[in-house]
C-alpha cells in the first residue's frame, strides 16, 4: 500500500483529494497520514470526508478513517462505475473541490456518470462555480474530456443551498499544449441573492472600471436571485483566466468588484497561458496525459500537486524558468 504524507507541502486539503483522485484513477490502494497537521483545526474537514466518500461510492473503495477530524485515511480503490450519484456535502461545503476530487475517475468510467451535488456554488477559498465553468472546463476539453455543468441553484456561506448537475462522458485523455488565448472581450457574471438588486449592479460597475482603466473591454451581466442563502459575487474570465470575489459584510460592492478585476488584469499583464489558479487544477489531467503550458508564478497547490502525481504516475512534471515559468508533462507508463 502507497504512503502519502499529507503535511508535505501546502499540507491542506488538496494534497488529499488529489491523492485520492488519482488512486483511483491508477487502482493504487493508498494510506494518507498527517491530514492537515499544521492547520489550526487538524485532520479531514468535513468536506473532505464527504469528497472521499462520494468517491469511494463512484470506484466501489473499501476505505477506513473517513470522518471529521481523522489524521490517517487507508483507501484501496475497485472499478470505477458510472450512472447517476447524489452527494450533499452539507451547509455550503465547496461544490467545486468536491467536483475537482471525482472528475478523474469519472473520466474514466465505465459509462457515462450524472452526478447532483448539493453544497456551497460560491464560497471562500476554492473557485467560484463560474470559473470552474468558463475557466476550467474549457482548458480541460484541450485534453479531449467532455463534461458539461448546470448550476441550478447558486449557495453561499454559511447555509449553502446550491445544486450543481455535472454529466461526464468518458473517454482516453490526449495531450494537450495550451496556447495563449486572445484577449477580447472580458466576460463575467455579477451576482447576489437575498439583496437589493443595486449590490449586483455596484459590483459590475467597479469591475467594468477597473477593466476599462487598464485596457480592457467587458461585457459582464448581473442576476439578482431570491435562494436559500444570502450573498454576493462576481467572476470574470477571458481565455484560460479568471478572477472572482466574493461580497461580505462590511465590505462594499465596489471593493468586491474592483478586486476580481484586479485579479484577473494581473494575470492578463502577462503572457502565460493559464492563470495561477488553474495551473494547479490542470497538474493531474497534466500528468494522466502529458503536455504543457505557462503560468506566471508557481504556487504552493501546484508544487504540491505535482509532488502528488508522480507518486502514482510514472511522469516526468518539469517547471522550466524562461520570460515566464513552463510546466511540461510527459507520460512515460502507469505505475500500476
Amino acid at each position: 500500500m502507497m504512503e502519502i504524507d499529507g503535511s508535505y507541502g501546502e499540507g491542506g486539503g488538496q494534497i488529499v483529494r488529489t491523492a485520492v483522485a488519482l488512486a483511483a484513477v491508477t487502482g493504487t490502494p493508498i494510506r494518507i497520514t498527517k491530514i492537515r497537521q499544521g492547520r489550526p483545526k487538524p485532520g479531514l474537514a468535513p468536506q473532505h470526508a464527504q469528497a472521499i466518500l462520494a468517491l469511494a461510492e463512484i470506484c466501489s473503495a473499501k476505505i477506513h478513517g473517513i470522518e471529521p477530524g481523522s489524521s490517517e485515511v487507508t483507501f484501496e480503490p475497485g472499478q470505477i462505475e458510472g450512472g447517476n450519484y447524489r452527494v450533499d456535502i452539507g451547509t455550503a461545503g465547496s461544490i467545486t473541490l468536491l467536483v475537482q476530487c471525482l472528475l478523474p475517475a469519472m473520466l474514466k468510467a465505465e459509462g457515462p456518470t450524472t452526478i447532483t451535488v448539493a453544497g456551497g456554488t460560491d464560497v471562500r477559498w476554492s473557485p467560484t462555480i463560474d470559473c470552474f465553468k468558463n475557466v476550467f472546463l474549457p482548458a480541460l476539453g484541450e485534453f479531449k474530456a467532455r463534461v458539461r455543468l448546470e448550476c441550478r441553484h447558486r449557495g453561499y456561506y454559511p447555509r449553502g443551498g446550491g445544486s450543481v448537475v455535472l454529466k461526464v462522458d468518458p473517454g482516453r485523455l490526449s495531450t494537450a499544449h495550451l496556447k495563449p488565448q486572445k484577449s477580447g472581450v472580458v466576460e463575467g457574471i455579477s451576482h447576489c441573492s437575498n439583496l437589493p438588486e443595486h449590490v449586483a449592479w455596484r459590483q459590475v460597475e467597479s469591475a467594468t472600471k477597473a477593466l476599462k482603466d487598464a485596457g480592457y473591454e467587458s461585457k459582464v451581466v448581473f442576476e439578482v436571485l431570491n435562494e436559500t442563502s444570502i450573498g454576493s459575487g462576481i467572476t470574470l474570465w477571458s481565455g484560460y483566466k479568471g478572477g472572482s470575489a466574493l461580497g461580505e459584510r462590511g465590505i462594499r460592492a465596489e471593493d468586491v468588484g474592483k478586486a476580481a478585476a484586479d485579479e484577473l488584469i494581473a494575470e492578463l499583464e502577462t503572457p502565460a497561458t493559464v492563470d495561477t489558479h488553474l495551473a494547479d487544477q490542470l497538474i493531474p489531467y497534466l500528468a494522466l496525459a502529458g503536455g504543457s503550458y505557462t503560468v506566471r508564478q508557481i504556487s504552493k497547490h501546484t508544487s504540491t500537486n505535482i509532488w502528488t502525481a508522480k507518486h502514482f504516475l510514472n511522469t516526468e512534471i518539469n517547471v522550466k524558468n524562461e520570460e515566464i515559468l513552463k510546466i511540461e508533462g510527459r507520460l512515460t507508463h502507469w505505475s500500476n
